[in-house]
């Protein structure tokens, strides 16, 4: 699930990639010559953008969104009319559940060949029989800590309740993934609607409040490459970049399991420009391009062609970017639980936040 990166985008993404407000107003048409592209924030490399136009002549009006629960209901409404969009699993579960996708037609993406069956495997999970996503980036949920304010290797969600470590941790803003710590720490689902594990992840939540410094999405990455906090729950392609820039962080995968993430491609019900779509889709699945948005944007390539083509032997095989999957328990996937369970959630993290 994509978060931004510190980096910002060169300009106006270059003359071939526009963004056009007129986009949610839900007037784009059927052009022989235009991709209307929907991605998160800094979720691309924009010379990509450029080289597939060039190659193509399929010019590129590109817009971003800052969160799946953003860009869902603008595709609901039809207040915009997009030829390809990247959501993460959960919210793709729900758009094939309520109809707002159509099927993908393969033999336009030749390069599907190059992305790990472990990866397609894994979607069968929120697309079954993979009819109507492409798995673009993936990655997991952790703990980065910080070693030189740290006393000992941490190994579990349960470093995020130590007293000692008071103010100087940091907690996503987000309902699902702060309950999935707190329900992985008590060995449940983080997909569960059970009633009393809701509660006990909830009554966590209250009890750990004191302790915690910031709810943070981005400011997690800064804070902790500042040194302003000791420990932060992190997305791993953000830990990537963050420890580059400070060599004194370390990031885990907690023994209790966590959130192992996709973001894919998927086509809209209402496109009008079907094939320029899956042919931006087989471009983006092609293993050089793969690499090039990999080197940008830092978070996990499920192109195992483009990780291949990685000259650093220590980033090829790093622990983060490309982790043993089979060395953990409790790996999942965030579902999507209905009206209903959202619901659930929402009402459980407002007690939470209000206490």
């Amino acid at each position: 699930m994509k978060k931004s990166i510190v980096r910002t985008l060169t300009a106006v993404l270059s003359a071939a990639v526009l963004t056009v407000p007129v986009l949610f107003a839900g007037c784009s048409a059927k052009n022989d010559n235009v991709v209307y592209v929907y991605n998160w924030g800094e979720y691309i490399d924009p010379d990509v953008l450029e080289s597939f136009t060039k190659e193509t002549g399929i010019k590129v009006v590109y817009d971003e969104f800052e969160t799946n629960e953003v860009m869902y209901p603008k595709v609901e409404a039809g207040a915009a009319t997009y030829d390809v969009i990247c959501p993460s699993d959960y919210m793709i579960q729900k758009m094939i559940e309520n109809d707002l996708l159509q099927e993908i037609n393969y033999a336009n993406i030749p390069n599907i060949k190059n992305i790990g069956k472990q990866y397609l495997d894994s979607s069968e999970e929120f697309d079954p029989g993979n009819k109507y996503s492409v798995p673009y980036c993936w990655g997991t949920v952790g703990i980065l800590y910080n070693k030189t304010m740290v006393d000992e290797p941490i190994d579990s969600w349960s470093v995020l309740w130590d007293e000692k470590y008071k103010g100087e941790i940091l907690m996503q803003n987000s309902v699902r993934d702060a309950f999935m710590v707190a329900l992985k720490l008590d060995g449940h689902s983080m997909n569960t609607l059970d009633d009393a594990e809701l509660e006990q992840a909830k009554e966590k939540l209250i009890e750990q409040k004191p302790l915690v410094q910031a709810y943070v999405v981005d400011q997690v990455r800064d804070k902790m490459i500042g040194n302003e906090a000791a420990i932060g729950v992190i997305y791993s392609g953000e830990a990537i970049y963050t420890q580059r820039e400070n060599p004194d962080l370390v990031y885990v995968i907690p023994k209790e399991g966590t959130n192992v993430w996709i973001d894919s491609w998927v086509i809209p019900k209402n496109a009008q420009n079907k094939e320029n779509a899956e042919a931006f889709i087989n471009y983006m699945c092609r293993a050089d391009i793969a690499l090039k948005n990999f080197d940008f944007i830092t978070y996990s390539t499920p192109n195992e062609a483009a990780r291949a083509l990685i000259e650093d032997e220590e980033i090829r095989n790093s622990e983060i970017a490309f982790p043993d999957l089979s060395k953990y328990s409790g790996m999942e996937t965030f579902h999507y639980l209905g009206t209903e369970g959202d619901q659930k959630y929402a009402d459980l993290w407002k007690t939470v936040k209000s206490e």
